[in-house]
């Protein structure tokens, strides 16, 4: 186990004590996790990894440790260095990608890895300067890496950490404007010891004790300095301005098959949303009607209404009129190209595509 003054720092009463609680905290608590060195191997010398840091940071925005294990399991089996990431062709890494969303990260991690192997001989820069040069790579990924991969002194600031900080020191003002004065508070408190063991203590905080609802109050080793418990609205903090309503977009899905059951898919373009990912050929999305359905149909007709898939992505809601096509072995489309099903259900398909598939008979 790791050495420390557990019974003098086992709670916080004031800033001073609280970096150290919490690594005392953090030796007890931390969560087991695929890409984290415990703390207990950091005692004895075992250093991150920080291509396994990079990657599970990238994963990790806006996606679930429960969701992200599995696939980061599965990249590190199959590229299990940066290099062989960086040679994999990109149309691979989506594929492994397919099903966690936001795919820009997928794109941005292939270019990353690429940069890292070309321009920096397959090791990852070490400062959070040099980081932030790096395709994909922002403020708050940068200090992760930095801190967590090589020991800087750096001030990570996830959502995680933004509502411990809003909580112990009672900070009102909502986010996104706050994020300044969140990021001040949580930079008065790191310290230079162990510097990324106290940024996964403070995440693993959030995670698990000072959750969004009903926070644990009564096991924080934090209580006794929280300004947020002793006016009594911790449960209230951080405060959000309220979103906007998202639009809605329309389009249509044309979901061909063949005689012998191909498939008929589409590579979406390599820059814009969904980029470079295979999709069921259809119109373009947009806000408050319905496109005609002659509007960039792949074959001439004739197709059945096969009913609506939706999605909803992270600044729009979808709805797709999926038409259903059945066609002739010598059936030549103006766009895309036919693919045996067994691997058209195999491909690395955005999940608003295959739900389309599904509405259309192909599942």
């Amino acid at each position: 186990m790791v050495k420390t003054k557990k019974a003098q720092f086992r709670e916080a009463s004031n800033p001073e004590d609280m970096p150290a609680a919490m690594l005392d905290w953090y030796d007890r608590h931390a969560r087991t996790l695929p890409w984290r060195v415990s703390p207990e191997d950091r005692a004895r010398g075992v250093v991150p990894d920080p291509y396994r840091v990079w990657l599970s940071e990238v994963m990790l925005q806006q996606t679930t440790v429960a969701t992200v294990k599995a696939y980061f399991e599965r990249f590190t089996a199959r590229w299990p260095r940066v290099t062989d990431l960086a040679a994999e062709p990109q149309e691979e890494v989506l594929k492994e990608w397919a099903g966690l969303g936001y795919y820009a990260r997928a794109r941005n991690l292939h270019k990353c890895a690429q940069t890292v192997a070309a321009d920096h001989g397959g090791a990852f820069p070490d400062t959070e300067t040099a980081l932030l040069e790096l395709p994909g790579i922002g403020a708050y990924t940068a200090a992760a890496i930095a801190s967590i991969a090589f020991d800087r002194r750096a001030t990570v600031l996830d959502g995680n950490v933004e509502r411990v900080m809003a909580r112990l020191f009672a900070i009102k003002d909502p986010l996104p404007q706050s994020k300044k004065q969140l990021y001040a508070a949580a930079d008065t408190l790191t310290p230079d010891l162990r510097p990324g063991d106290y940024a996964q203590a403070v995440m693993d905080l959030g995670a698990t004790v000072c959750t969004p609802r009903k926070p644990a109050c009564g096991i924080c080793p934090l209580m006794p300095m929280c300004a947020g418990r002793q006016a009594g609205i911790a449960e209230t903090l951080p405060r959000k301005t309220p979103k906007k309503a998202k639009p809605t977009r329309y389009g249509i899905a044309w979901v061909a098959t063949r005689e012998d059951g191909a498939v008929l898919l589409n590579r979406r373009p390599q820059t814009g949303l969904l980029g470079g990912m295979m999709e069921v050929p259809g119109s373009d999305w947009i806000e408050g009607i319905v496109p005609a359905d002659t509007a960039g149909a792949p074959l001439d007709g004739p197709w059945d209404d096969a009913g609506e898939a939706r999605h909803t992505f992270t600044h729009f809601h979808l709805i797709l009129s999926v038409r259903r096509g059945r066609f002739a072995m010598n059936a030549e489309p103006e766009r895309g190209k036919w693919v045996h099903r067994k691997a058209a259900l195999a491909e690395a398909l955005p999940t608003v595509m295959k739900k389309a598939l599904k509405a259309g008979g192909v599942g």
